[in-house]
């Protein structure tokens, strides 16, 4: 009894997680507004820097490495709330057909359409988290 209630509230917590995941891989990757453009950045050659000085790259990496940061863990947690909800859903309906093994064949089919479902989610995940590595 008390493994369903905590299975039950799992499979409710980790789509919530997915979901917020998502969502902050979306705003992280957004929040990098692009740098202004200067007045040197218009065509005209400006001279070189003085030879004691660095130039910065204003943390162009820093912002593509937490780009690719959201990504993992975005695609991460889908796959692991994929997982975790298969192998529920697979459970359940080897339960059922040993209960009724009459239904076998109309307990798979559901099962399968559900399984559908869920890795149609993990791979909607995989496509954002692809489109934030290289479109932004």
């Amino acid at each position: 009894m008390r493994k369903t209630l905590l299975l039950r509230k799992i499979s409710l917590i980790l789509p919530a997680l997915l979901f917020a995941a998502v969502a902050a891989a979306a705003l992280l990757s957004f929040s990098a507004a692009p740098a202004a453009v200067s007045a040197a950045d218009d065509g005209v050659q400006t001279e070189a820097p003085a030879e004691g000085t660095e130039q910065t790259n204003d943390g162009a990496d820093d912002d593509k490495g937490s780009i690719a940061l959201a990504a993992g863990i975005a695609i991460g947690l889908a796959a692991l709330g994929g997982a975790i909800g298969m192998g529920v859903a697979v459970a359940k309906s080897n339960e059922s057909i040993a209960r009724q093994p009459e239904m076998k064949n109309d307990i798979r089919s559901s099962m399968m359409l559900g399984m559908v479902f869920i890795e149609t989610a993990i791979i909607y995940a995989l496509v954002v988290a692809i489109l934030l590595i290289f479109v932004l």
